[in-house]
């Protein structure tokens, strides 16, 4: 069991068009309508996607107009990232342990 790892930020980028969203936003700051042409994803399902990605605290928005932009919070997707790390170096630790069966 994975208790170390924040699991709600993993259901939320387990999403395939979310997952995008996040890659798309981390080689640049886009508006909903950028979203849109990278995607090909309906508006109202894109912008019901970064909701859940701004509620997660995964991206920030920026009004510009009557735009709004979105930046990836790269802070979170490190958190992550570290705690990822910090998994694996204990499975590395325990490659050895094995216990016995009753």
């Amino acid at each position: 069991m994975m208790t170390s790892v924040d699991t709600e930020l993993i259901r939320v980028l387990a999403d395939p068009l979310r997952l995008r969203i996040v890659a798309l936003l981390a080689r640049e700051t886009l508006c909903t309508t950028h979203l849109v042409e990278e995607t090909g994803a309906r508006q109202t399902n894109l912008s019901n996607h970064l909701r859940v990605l701004r509620e997660a605290g995964v991206v920030e928005t920026e009004p510009c107009g009557r735009f709004t932009y979105y930046k990836l919070r790269p802070d979170v997707i490190a958190q992550l990232a570290d705690q990822f790390a910090e998994l694996a170096a204990t499975a590395r630790t325990a490659a050895d342990n094995k216990r016995a069966c009753p």
